[in-house]
């Protein structure tokens, strides 16, 4: 787990300028640094710079840049390769000097090419100079646990695993993607491919970017839409045959991820998939594995004592931390610096209490995270299957809403809340997207200029008529990259923390592909298979229950101790200046909700998330107005 930064340019950077870009990153990787740069043709430049976090070889030789025995490529490389020891062994004829999976890239890709992506099963963001065709490859793993930018801006390439170290970069000044922010507020952030600026991109996960010369070509090589196609429902055994083949993927997964020349342990929430993972790592290991959970001092919100008992079974060594509302507050104001492109999923904070509670003991700790995408846990895909059924009365209480009379009236708008979402459903491309609308409203007054919708268009690309499994598709590639692995990612870097993810190895995912929905939804059951097989380890009494999860006291904190500030982001005369927001709508608008107190809640008129966003957006933009044009 590392960081890594480089170009492929026409700029006369120097070896200092690329060594400030790398030491944006030091949190990614405090043990180890290296910077290299190399002349190629018709006056271009590429330099790589990594820092290291050790986890596998922490000698010298694990050092990066790595060349390969023959010099003719070079890699940068941040993530696991969990299966590299079996890879070593089939490439044996390569003469390894080390033991870390960094040098079986090399490997693997002078035997395979490009291909050597489809070998690997890991998380990774992998550069690749080839001197032999002066080509550059950038390499995303397939569910984009690792994060990759990148800046094209004319016939020059600057990537990173951080926004900030492009921004440091020379000659950066770019353009905002203000036109991005109605999807922002809405979401709480951003997806690959897009970013906050201009010609700045996210490596799409699952893709490789060639760049030579100032041409660029990528690919997918792993896509959740046509995997899903080829595999869905191939699986042809009964209910207890695919349990006992996932309890085996599993297990094999958590395994690969107990590799580790360091100390490791899990997040345990007390939850199904933490519980299942920690479980299957505990029964790997001779010694009690290290277990962590942060305990809230709101019980309405403690899952703690859940977890301690949970590890009490399994026998785990547990340490938990009560936090109370002060401790998550003092980590605001560092939010911006790791979180360096705006993002408001607020449960980054809680998640960071945890990091940083583990990191005092382990430096790999292992998650569950991809349980309910993969496996049906949340909450609204029940509910899009229950308006899936409605959709046709749907449509005739819009269609009757817009005859003249009621349309004048404004009919739609004296609905219920919930009979408004579901006739308002009427976007045929993002069926499965109906949440929001109300928020995305008030956003599109809010921001200045055109702006797209805040829905995605990635759902086009999926052809699944069930709109449950549609949605857990649609979060494939865009809640849990965008939203769930960035936060995490983030959150354990901020504290040179490696996190691991079993459930999301690639041939656990690609095999969840193949189950029969009715494995996973089950009479109203949700993650059907994972808690059977959980059963298996932890009795149903321990795991049974509402689901909690992180929480932050969002209005509290906005009405209360952010309010002074946030009215300062938020006042005409600022938004004037600033450029990006309708000063007097938007002035307005959060000072109505400033002045709502609680009474909004649960009604439709609450809008905390949104301006939460709001909030992170300004604080966000006023650590870095330095390097953004409007």
């Amino acid at each position: 787990m590392c960081g890594i930064c480089g170009f492929y340019s026409k700029r006369d950077i120097s070896m200092e300028q690329l060594a400030a870009m790398n030491n944006t990153m030091k949190h990614r990787g405090p043990n180890d640094k290296g910077t290299e740069m190399y002349m190629g043709k018709d006056h271009y430049s590429v330099g790589l710079a990594h820092r290291r976090l050790s986890i596998l070889d922490l000698s010298i030789l694990g050092h990066q840049p790595m060349n390969s025995v023959d010099h003719r490529i070079t890699i940068v490389f941040n993530g696991e390769i969990y299966n590299y020891l079996e890879l070593k062994e089939e490439l044996k004829d390569y003469p390894f000097k080390s033991t870390c999976d960094s040098e079986v890239i090399l490997a693997a890709y002078l035997k395979w090419g490009l291909d050597c992506v489809h070998h690997f099963n890991g998380m990774f963001a992998i550069a690749i100079y080839d001197r032999e065709d002066q080509t550059l490859h950038l390499m995303r793993d397939p569910i984009g646990k690792k994060p990759l930018y990148y800046w094209l801006d004319g016939e020059n390439l600057v990537f990173a695993s951080e926004l900030k170290a492009i921004m440091v970069c020379p000659g950066f000044t770019e353009k905002l993607r203000q036109d991005y922010l109605v999807r922002f507020l809405t979401n709480q952030y951003i997806n690959a491919p897009d970013s906050i600026f201009q010609n700045v991109y996210k490596l799409e996960p699952g893709s490789i970017l060639s760049f030579c010369r100032g041409k660029v070509e990528t690919k997918k090589y792993w896509d959740v839409a046509k995997l899903y196609e080829e595999k869905k429902n191939t699986f042809q055994g009964s209910f207890a045959e695919a349990k006992e083949e996932l309890k085996k993927k599993l297990q094999r997964s958590v395994a690969l991820r107990m590799i580790s020349d360091v100390p490791l342990g899990t997040f345990l929430s007390g939850g199904y998939d933490s519980s299942l993972v920690t479980a299957l790592a505990q029964d790997a290991s001779e010694q009690p594995v290290k277990t962590f959970s942060i305990g809230f001092e709101d019980k309405s919100h403690n899952e703690a004592e859940y977890a301690k008992e949970v590890a009490k079974h399994l026998g785990t060594n547990h340490t938990e931390l009560y936090i109370g509302e002060q401790d998550m507050f003092d980590l605001i104001q560092d939010l911006c610096t790791f979180y360096d492109e705006p993002f408001a999923d607020s449960s980054q904070i809680p998640t960071m209490m945890v990091s940083k509670l583990a990191k005092q003991q382990v430096t790999v700790a292992l998650s569950g995270d991809g349980g309910d995408e993969f496996f049906c846990g949340y909450n609204n895909y029940k509910m899009l299957q229950d308006m899936q059924k409605l959709d046709s009365v749907g449509t005739l209480v819009y269609d009757v809403c817009q005859m003249p009379g009621f349309k004048q009236m404004k009919l739609m708008e004296m609905l219920p809340g919930k009979v408004q979402i579901v006739a308002g459903n009427q976007e045929n491309p993002s069926k499965v997207q109906p949440f929001g609308l109300k928020q995305s409203q008030v956003a599109e007054k809010m921001v200045l200029g055109d702006s797209l919708t805040y829905r995605f268009p990635d759902e086009q690309q999926f052809v699944e008529k069930d709109w449950m499994i549609r949605r857990m598709l649609l979060d494939m590639v865009t809640y849990l990259p965008g939203d769930i692995l960035c936060k995490v990612d983030r959150a354990s870097m901020r504290y040179s923390l490696e996190n691991r993810c079993p459930i999301l190895d690639k041939h656990v995912m690609e095999f969840s592909f193949t189950l029969p929905h009715k494995y996973k939804y089950h009479n109203g059951s949700k993650k059907y298979i994972l808690k059977e097989l959980a059963y298996d380890y932890i009795p149903k009494e321990l795991l049974e229950r509402p689901k909690v999860g992180f929480s932050v006291p969002l209005d509290q904190w906005l009405r209360g101790p952010l309010r002074e500030e946030l009215q300062t982001y938020s006042a005409s005369n600022f938004l004037e200046k600033q450029g990006i927001f309708a000063p007097d709508y938007t002035a307005k608008f959060i000072g109505r909700y400033l002045s709502q107190g609680d009474k909004g809640a649960g009604s439709g008129e609450n809008y905390s998330r949104m301006v939460w966003a709001f909030y992170v957006f300004q604080k966000w933009w006023a650590q870095y107005r330095n390097v953004i044009q409007q």
